[in-house]
């Protein structure tokens, strides 16, 4: 047995939302649209998600994106293939 400590189960949306690198109201969203599994616990209401939950999300988002990489339906969001590969583009 390791005395390491064991992490909690459960985050709030803040500590989900530093897991994803994003901001907390994405959380809330994907939340409320069902993408994200959460519950609410005590008499306030606050929203916990579980560990397991976040990283069933992740595995369920790369999914989707090679799924969208085989259809041929995902766009790069800024950079041209040129640029990404440390090309510049000519002046216009």
């Amino acid at each position: 047995m390791t005395d390491e400590p064991r992490p909690h189960r459960f985050l709030t949306i803040e500590q989900a939302a530093e897991e994803l690198n994003v901001k907390a109201s994405l959380i809330r969203g994907l939340i409320k649209t069902g993408e994200l599994r959460a519950l609410q616990v005590g008499s306030r209401g606050m929203w916990r998600v579980g560990r397991q939950d976040v990283e069933d999300y992740i595995a369920d988002a790369y999914r989707r994106t090679a799924e969208r990489i085989a259809a041929g339906d995902l766009e790069d969001e800024g950079e041209s293939d040129s640029e990404s590969l440390g090309q510049q583009k000519p002046p216009l």
